[in-house]
């Protein structure tokens, strides 16, 4: 199984990714994902517990830019309240946009993470790029027949980090 699909942490949901934990592993900066990781698709701005999870990384100082492969004015629209580097339309797995987003934060590689809900583009844009790649189960699942084939294809990746993780307990 490729290290390049496997993510080094899996969450049950954004919230469960304190900034303690993130200071504790050395975590400074975060790439994240929007849709299905941070909102549903249909939710167009973040949510109050949202804002409060945002204000809780900047006041550990902890940087955060948005990376999306949604259309720019989805982007805008969630961004609008939360004023945080964001690039849309990004063709993940491509790691276009986590470089100009680390760049845009002044980050580097070790000390930034990339935070999604697929792993065959947000984990492995993260991971080819160097990052710790951290998973969160998607909030509500599309089930047209492209991504149910993907998440079918998720299952063995995550079979396999639930064991290697179960050893390690």
């Amino acid at each position: 199984m490729s290290n390049k699909l496997t993510p080094d942490f899996v969450f049950n949901n954004i919230f469960e990714i304190t900034p303690q934990f993130l200071r504790e592993i050395g975590i400074e900066a975060l790439i994240l994902d929007i849709d299905n990781t941070l909102v549903p698709y249909e939710i167009p701005e973040p949510t109050d517990e949202l804002r409060a999870w945002f204000t809780a990384l900047r006041d550990n100082s902890i940087s955060a830019a948005l990376v999306s492969n949604n259309g720019r004015e989805r982007v805008e629209l969630f961004n609008r309240s939360l004023g945080l580097p964001m690039f849309a339309k990004s063709g993940k797995p491509s790691r276009k946009n986590l470089r100009r987003a680390m760049n845009e934060m002044g980050a580097r590689p070790e000390n930034t993470a990339m935070i999604g809900d697929q792993i065959f583009t947000d984990i492995f844009a993260g991971k080819r790029l160097g990052l710790r790649a951290m998973l969160v189960p998607p909030i509500k699942d599309k089930r047209d027949p492209f991504t149910a084939f993907k998440r079918l294809l998720e299952r063995p990746i995550l079979r396999a980090y639930r064991k290697a993780h179960a050893k390690n307990k």
